[in-house]
């Protein structure tokens, strides 16, 4: 099964817009938004829940207070100073256990936590894994992997998936890149766009994963765009699309659909023509072409 993973180096670049559209035009797919921190791809789809379920990414510290005779051990020995007054910080503990171990009366003991949530949905472009991290938790990559691992288990005859990733390159976005076949890269013509293509492009070198970019509101800045161009045939780097400025992805967003559906946006119909590269391009097979949307 063909995973492709549509990522940026930075926020704001279109990414999401982006990969709402060619989850509308992929004909036999399975959608991820692995973006867990901040999702918002389901803003742009009409789905149904299936179910929804708790995830438990992170152990904490649970003390009993009629144990404890406050010999003050577990605060001594706590290297992450989350117990203040013989009370547990939830938000400092990591689940380290050294507080477990020193305490003479076994007052403290460690326990599960919920972390976030994983949703599994149906929309009108397929099934839909996707997921909340809680605010303030840790274990964004981990729940990535276990929304990847939603989608996979739950493909059945589907060809492809398609990944909406965070943007960045740290943990959130390696998980979502892992065993992927090609990664898109949505860059804009900014010299910050062109900094942060450079770190992404450099992640996917790394981990030996084909790199595909494409400059959205190109025509916003011309000149930096070409040197975009440049830059990415230096890299090897193939670009693969150049969607114009357009006001209707906006008025898409707005209503909650892709800005594919607008029938007179320009960025949609480059968005078409990119998609059509894409597949006699060989990056997908035959049986993940247009759905004729």
């Amino acid at each position: 099964m063909n995973q492709v993973a549509i990522v940026s180096g930075k926020g704001g670049t279109g990414k999401t817009s982006v990969c709402a559209s060619l989850v509308e035009l992929a004909g036999n797919k399975v959608v991820a938004d692995c973006d867990v921190e901040a999702p918002n791809l389901h803003l742009l789809l009409n789905f149904k829940e299936l179910w929804r379920r708790d995830y438990y990414g992170s152990k904490t510290a649970v003390m009993n207070r009629d144990k404890c005779r406050q010999c003050g051990k577990c605060i001594d020995v706590c290297r992450f100073q989350a117990i203040k007054n013989f009370t547990i910080n939830e938000l400092k503990c990591e689940g380290c256990a050294a507080c477990v171990y020193i305490c003479p009366e076994q007052a403290i003991r460690i326990e599960d936590t919920v972390t976030g949530e994983t949703v599994l949905s149906k929309s009108g472009a397929g099934l839909f894994s996707h997921a909340r991290l809680k605010i303030g938790a840790d274990g964004s990559g981990k729940l990535v992997t276990e929304v990847r691992k939603n989608a996979s288990d739950n493909a059945a005859e589907e060809d492809l998936i398609i990944i909406d990733g965070s943007p960045g390159i740290a943990c959130v976005v390696i998980a979502s890149i892992t065993g992927c076949n090609a990664i898109l890269i949505v860059s804009e013509p900014t010299l910050s766009g062109e900094h942060d293509l450079g770190r992404v492009l450099d992640l996917a070198d790394h981990f030996g994963i084909r790199a595909l970019v494409c400059i959205n509101k190109y025509d916003l800045n011309p000149e930096m765009a070409c040197k975009i161009e440049r830059y990415c045939k230096n890299r090897k780097a193939e670009v693969v699309g150049k969607i114009p400025f357009d006001r209707d992805v906006g008025t898409s967003i707005s209503r909650g659909i892709p800005v594919i559906n607008m029938p007179e946006s320009k960025a949609g119909a480059a968005i078409r023509e990119m998609w059509e590269l894409l597949t006699k391009g060989g990056l997908l097979n035959e049986n993940c072409h247009s759905n004729g949307r």
